[in-house]
């Protein structure tokens, strides 16, 4: 991707989620899901464990208190961290 004549530095997924180990994430899964939680570990394939896991609703409302949670990597639709 190039802005300007220079080269956009795109940041790595698996370094995207390594500096968000032990934070805040939202993940928003393919069928329109999102959670809550804090991010303590993943894989190569971005599969994630949340722990203090909430599923929440369109707008960040808590639905359902979950726990700890495997998020498989292939259902995620994207991660942000915050």
């Amino acid at each position: 991707m190039e802005i300007k004549g220079e080269k956009a530095k795109v940041e790595s997924p698996t370094k995207y989620i390594k500096n968000a180990l032990n934070t805040q994430v939202l993940v928003r899964l393919k069928d329109g899901s999102q959670f809550v939680g804090k991010l303590i570990n993943y894989d190569s394939v971005m599969n994630l464990i949340l722990v203090e896991s909430k599923e929440v609703d369109q707008n960040g409302n808590p639905q359902v208190n979950l726990g700890k949670v495997l998020i498989r990597g292939s259902n995620i639709i994207f991660v942000k961290v915050g």
